[in-house]
């Protein structure tokens, strides 16, 4: 049987009386058959002139799979600071180029005069600690690790920041008053340089002087390929000794509670602009660093990220659905003769444009399918083989079939409502 006999012998008036909702249905049921059939008929044209559809679809939602990703990695890797914690810094949160060369010229260092100033006065911090960094060599017999981070900070930082014992302890206050010779390490330092051997209780050199391990970390893991592991942390008097005292320090208060989050900011903030002598009109000369601030920034950086992807995939989906139209322009001058046949027997100018809108939505979401498994490929490739951080949204077969639905439907009407309005008796002559 042709495929002019087939889409007679389904799409004829049935002879038994039915319902209205049950004519709909079964004109949907035969829609979808001879759309499939016409589909598979021409396999190579269908897939060229699904191509468009496939890359916007797939290039989309590969997007959202980073972005979805990088969300999540964002605030449980970088932009968590901790509990109810903000950090005071020389400089804080900057966005643009102006806002740095402002910085540059207006802020000052922060010292210990500043931390001891805001420790004593921000009565609404729970704990006030301090940390100060730089990259070392270190070593452990003839085993070297170079560009190791150093810090300094003081012995409560471990409860203010998020850190974990894996082997032995932290070093304690007393250690930190008389800057004890002590070094709690990351686990890069560990494998590095102790490979079987049992590290807490060895000595670790730092710049050529020797330092006591207390203690080993929790495994961190990496931040966009840079490990977080790479680390040793002394008392910070034993540093500021070591390497000087006239380097910027951060600040880290941790409040009471959420609530008191704006009033320990506020407080700080007045306690630094006092010992500074700033003016009301004068702008701070240093900066805040909370973790919704870091939030909010990453959230406007993928928002135009997104922006610019949804523009450029947005001129793909419009080439495809373009293609689809001509492609069911092209269709419909092909079964011009179905169309007349199909009218000279009953069917209405509705069944017409409902067969060739079917067959334009199924083409678009065939593509938009294929998109969702070449976008999931993209999606896996990205998380397992880079440190592209990647999450696969499980909205997105629903989000494909709906976009693809709408393209079908607005680039199908003009065809379908061409095949709808032929004349039958013009179209029984055609060949």
């Amino acid at each position: 049987m042709n495929s002019l006999a087939k889409s007679q012998s389904l799409l004829l008036p049935s002879k038994r009386n039915l319902s209205a909702g049950e004519h709909t249905g079964m004109a949907l049921v035969d829609g979808l058959k001879i759309a499939v059939s016409s589909l598979r008929a021409n396999k190579l044209r269908t897939f060229l002139t699904l191509l468009g559809v496939i890359i916007g679809i797939a290039s989309i939602i590969a997007v959202i799979s980073i972005i979805e990703g990088l969300n999540t990695y964002w605030q449980e890797k970088v932009a968590d600071l901790g509990a109810n914690v903000f950090t005071i810094e020389q400089f804080g949160i900057i966005t643009s180029r102006q806002e740095w060369l402002d910085a540059v010229k207006r802020n000052r260092e922060l010292y210990l005069d500043d931390y001891y100033a805001v420790k004593r006065q921000a009565t609404a911090a729970q704990d006030v600690g301090v940390r100060i960094g730089t990259n070392q060599q270190v070593g452990y017999g003839n085993q070297k690790l170079t560009d190791t981070r150093v810090v300094g900070m003081t012995a409560n930082m471990i409860e203010i920041q998020k850190m974990s014992v894996d082997q032995g302890r932290f070093f304690t206050v007393q250690e930190e008053e008389r800057s004890a010779p002590v070094v709690f390490i990351g686990t890069d330092v560990r494998d590095n340089l102790f490979q079987g051997v049992d590290p807490v209780g060895k000595i670790l050199k730092i710049g050529g002087l020797n330092y006591l391990i207390v203690g080993i970390a929790e495994k961190q893991g990496s931040v966009f390929g840079n490990s977080q592991d790479n680390f040793a942390y002394i008392p910070l008097g034993l540093f500021q000794k070591t390497y000087g005292l006239r380097r910027s320090i951060s600040i880290y208060v941790k409040a009471k509670d959420p609530r008191s989050m704006d009033e320990a900011m506020d407080q700080a903030r007045l306690v630094l602009r006092a010992r500074r002598h700033l003016r009301f009109k004068d702008k701070d000369n240093f900066g805040f660093v909370t973790s919704e601030g870091i939030n909010t920034v990453f959230e406007n950086l993928t928002k135009i990220i997104f922006t610019v992807a949804i523009f450029v995939v947005g001129i793909s989906l419009v080439v495809g659905g373009i293609v689809i139209m001509n492609i069911m322009l092209v269709a419909v001058i092909e079964r011009t003769k179905e169309v007349g046949v199909r009218k000279a027997v009953g069917a209405r100018h509705a069944d017409i444009m409902k067969q060739f809108l079917i067959e334009s939505v199924i083409l678009c979401c065939i593509g938009g399918f294929i998109g969702v498994a070449l976008a999931w490929t993209i999606s896996y490739t990205i998380a397992n083989a880079t440190p592209l951080p990647s999450q696969f949204p499980l909205w997105a077969p629903i989000l494909s079939v709906a976009l693809c639905s709408i393209i079908g439907i607005f680039f199908g009407i003009y065809p379908a409502r061409k095949a709808a309005k032929l004349d039958p008796i013009e179209a029984l002559r055609a060949e």
